[in-house]
This record gives structure tokens, sequence and C-alpha cells, in this order.
């Protein structure tokens, strides 16, 4: 049996959090740190590198955010598995993750031990959430298999926010530290979720199924 360290690359919008996650990982029996990172392109383009047997990423990050590189991740078929940390732990948002292939889910408020416990887990084939975020996941599954409402990530919410109060795609771009493009991009995926073609017709449909206050 092989006693390789398990390879993994770290990417954080927040230095002084990133340093405590790098520095745990590094203190880790069993890890070793390959590169830590500041926006999710410079992270995408470490693990393209790199190969890491371990991403752990920050939802939401300049450039690209945490599922634009989870997705691009399963899109190249790379070898890298992906553990998120975020602030924001609601249903919709986890579900979201793990269904677009994330592998493990943890709050930022958790401790250093439990971050690299779940690296170790993940890296070895594990799926890790925590039982805390069970009863909100299990009750998005039930909301998510009535067909009615549709999983957004948290940055689609956003931008379904931003999009109902008139925002243009420039002015979200630069509220959200993202390129227009990148903007364009999570309107168009919202217009597919939710079966129409434009912006207004995507407000008017979003406050239909309860997407919107």
């Amino acid at each position: 049996m092989s006693s390789r360290p398990l390879r993994v690359v770290v990417a954080d919008n927040h230095p002084l959090y990133r340093d405590a996650v790098a520095s745990a990982i590094r203190r880790a029996p069993g890890l070793e740190l390959m590169a830590e990172r500041g926006n999710g392109r410079e992270a995408l383009e470490a693990v393209r590198e790199l190969q890491p047997d371990v991403a752990v990423l920050d939802m939401r990050m300049p450039e690209l955010d945490g599922m634009q590189v989870l997705n691009a991740i399963v899109r190249e078929a790379l070898p890298t598995r992906v553990v998120f940390l975020s602030a924001h732990a609601d249903g919709s948002t986890v579900y979201a993750a793990v269904g677009a292939g994330a592998a493990a889910y943890l709050s930022k408020d958790a401790p250093a031990e439990s971050i690299c416990d779940t690296v170790a887990v993940v890296g070895r084939g594990g799926t890790v959430l925590p039982a805390a975020l069970h009863g909100g996941l299990a009750a998005e599954i039930r909301l998510h298999a009535t067909g009615d409402r549709p999983v957004l990530t948290a940055r689609e919410q956003e931008v379904l926010g931003m999009a109902a109060e008139g925002r243009t795609a420039a002015e979200m771009a630069k509220e959200l530290h993202l390129s227009e493009g990148t903007v364009k991009s999570h309107l168009q995926g919202l217009y597919q979720k939710l079966g129409v073609s434009e912006r207004a017709a995507a407000v008017a449909e979003a406050m239909r199924r309860g997407l919107l206050e």
C-alpha cells in the first residue's frame, strides 16, 4: 500500500484564512501542500499544472468562483477532487455543489483539524458533508425533486438578485469582481434553468417560483 502524501492545493480570496488553512495542511501527517492561490483563475491553473489529489476551494473568489473551477475540473476530467469551504452553507448551495461533483462542503467555521481530516477522506475517495447541513440538504433534495424550483448556485442567486434590481452586466461585473463575460455566462445559465430567453422573463419566472422575495 502506497504511503505517498496526498497532494493539496488551497485557494481562498482571504489571505489570513488561506494562510491558516495552508499552515494546517502543512502540519498534517499524510498531506502535502503543493500551492496556495488567491483567486479562481490561478487555482485552476495550479490544478491543471500540478494535478493535486485534492483542491480546497473558497466558493466565492475573484476571476473564477469555486463552482466555475469545479466545472472546469470535471469538464477536463482532471484527477483532482474538490473540497469547498464557504461562509454560505444553505441547502441550495450545497446541493448545487455536490450535484456538480464536489466531494465535500464545509463551513469556514470548521476547525483546522476537521478540514485536514476531510481532505484526507476526500483524497482517498470519500465524501464529507457535515451533519449540521444534512437537514437543509435533505429539504433541498425534496424541493428539487418537485421540478418546480431549480437549484441555483450562490453566484447565480446573486446575479439574479442584481438583475431584479435592474443592474447592467457591467455593473454586476464590477461589484462581483468578475469579467462582464463571466456575468453574461451566469445570466445564460439562469435563463436555461428558468426556461426563458431574456432578463425580464427570467426575473418574472424567478418571482413566480419563489426564487426572489
